[in-house]
């Protein structure tokens, strides 16, 4: 458990599009992703993290429901699930992790999430929405490493394979970490659940690449 129940600053682990630095700058400062309908509010502070870092963290990432802004699969995290998860931790502040968070779940930002359960906790539960759980996934430079996922876990959903936009974001935004080069990160997520049997390695390999 962090020492700080108040952190100034966290880590935000993303593991699905958020990967993509251009993609985390549409809810940080506002905006619409090119080949979407939606417009992001942003964040009440618009700085770009100031650190971006590739992490690890245990669980298993899949992909479920329907995207109303992609269409096909979206990512999800299910911390209790035997195996690994790459993923990009973006150092931001605790306010905007909110306000990212807030966007996620279908709310406005500006008002601060308390995250005392979750670093206490390690999972806190804000709704039954697809995004509205937190998540302590351990911490980083003394620093709590943050994300969120749905209620439910990996086994208790139908996947769905994501389409090719959201994917290209995702497995780019991991290729960008500068860790892992094209090959593993085809190789991971054509592994996850929702992904496998519909995107293989090769197919991915060409969305990096094109």
């Amino acid at each position: 458990m962090p020492d700080d129940l108040g952190p100034g600053y966290v880590w935000y682990a993303s593991y699905g599009s958020n990967t993509h630095v251009d993609r985390l700058r549409v809810y940080i400062q506002g905006g619409r992703p090119i080949g979407t309908t939606r417009i992001y509010p942003g964040c009440r502070d618009p700085k770009m993290p100031s650190r971006s870092i590739p992490v690890e963290l245990a669980g298993v990432m899949y992909f479920a429901t329907e995207s109303p802004v992609w269409g096909g699969g979206r990512a999800f995290y299910d911390p209790k699930a035997d195996g690994r998860v790459l993923a990009r931790a973006h150092l931001v502040t605790a306010e905007q992790f909110s306000d990212v968070a807030s966007q996620e779940m279908y709310r406005e930002p500006g008002s601060a999430i308390d995250l005392t359960e979750v670093l206490t906790r390690g999972t806190a539960a804000l709704g039954d929405g697809r995004y509205e759980t937190l998540v302590c996934a351990g911490q980083v430079d003394g620093l709590p490493v943050l994300t969120f996922t749905a209620p439910w876990g990996l086994n208790d959903v139908r996947w769905n394979p994501p389409s090719a936009p959201y994917l290209r974001y995702l497995a780019a935004g991991l290729l960008s970490a500068g860790v892992w080069d094209v090959e593993a990160v085809a190789s991971y997520v054509a592994a996850c659940p929702g992904a496998a049997g519909h995107w293989s390695e090769q197919a991915i390999t060409d969305l990096l690449r094109g």
